[in-house]
C-alpha cells in the first residue's frame, strides 16, 4: 500500500499529477472534496462557502479535521480497486501530514511539485486567466495564504521533489513513473524538470 500527498503552489502542476493518476485507474482523494462534502451536509454553497467551512471544521474539530475525514475515503478508494497506491491532492500543513502519518507510516509519501512564480502565472495565464497587474497580485496573496497555512513546511518535507519547468509530457512521464514505481527510497529525491498547465 501506498499513499501519495502532493502539495504544490497554484499552477504547479497538482491538477496535472491527478489527472495522470486518474489515467492510469489510481484513485484520487482531493482535500477539496471532504470540504465540498461538508458545505452540502451543511447546506451550504461549496463554490461560495469553501473557505469559509474549511475554517469551520478547523475550529470545530482540530487543525486535522481535513485530513482526518479524508481517511475514510482513502481506505474506501484503496478497497474498491485493484491498485496498491491512492493519491491524496492538496497537503497544506504538518499537522495533516502528521495525521496521514500516524494513519499510514511509511506508506505515505510526500510529493511536491515545485516551479518559479512567472511561470506559474504564465500557465494559469494560459487556463484563461489574466495577468494583469492586480491578478499576478492576487497570485502572490494567494502564494502567502497557502504558504501561512504552513505548505512550505511540507514542501521542505517532501520525499520526492518534482521541478516541473520543462515540458508536459515529460512531467506526465515522471507521474508516471513515480506513480507505478513499486517501491520508493526513503531519501528525499530532486526530478526532473517537466511543465504543466494544469493545477489545483
Amino acid at each position: 500500500m501506498r499513499v501519495v500527498g502532493t502539495v504544490g503552489l497554484p499552477g504547479s502542476g497538482k491538477g496535472e499529477l491527478a489527472a495522470v493518476a486518474r489515467k492510469a485507474e489510481i484513485p484520487v482523494v482531493t482535500m477539496g472534496d471532504v470540504i465540498r462534502q461538508a458545505c452540502r451536509d451543511r447546506g451550504r454553497d461549496p463554490s461560495t462557502d469553501h473557505g469559509e467551512v474549511a475554517k469551520a471544521l478547523r475550529e470545530e474539530d482540530g487543525p486535522a479535521a481535513i485530513a482526518e475525514r479524508s481517511l475514510p475515503m482513502i481506505r474506501d478508494a484503496m478497497a474498491e480497486t485493484d491498485t496498491d497506491t491512492v493519491v491524496v491532492d492538496g497537503l497544506r500543513s504538518m499537522v495533516e501530514v502528521e495525521a496521514f502519518r500516524e494513519a499510514f507510516g511509511e506508506a505515505f509519501l510526500i510529493v511536491s511539485i515545485e516551479a518559479p512564480f512567472d511561470l506559474r502565472a504564465e500557465r494559469l495565464a494560459d487556463r484563461g486567466r489574466d495577468t494583469s497587474d492586480s491578478n499576478l497580485e492576487a497570485l502572490r496573496a494567494r502564494d502567502e495564504r497557502e504558504l501561512g497555512f504552513g505548505m512550505g513546511e511540507v514542501m521542505d518535507a517532501a520525499d520526492v521533489r518534482i521541478d516541473n519547468t520543462d515540458s508536459l509530457e515529460a512531467f506526465r512521464t515522471r507521474v508516471r513513473e513515480l506513480l507505478l514505481e513499486s517501491t520508493v527510497g526513503s531519501e528525499p529525491t530532486t526530478e526532473s524538470p517537466a511543465e504543466t498547465d494544469t493545477t489545483q
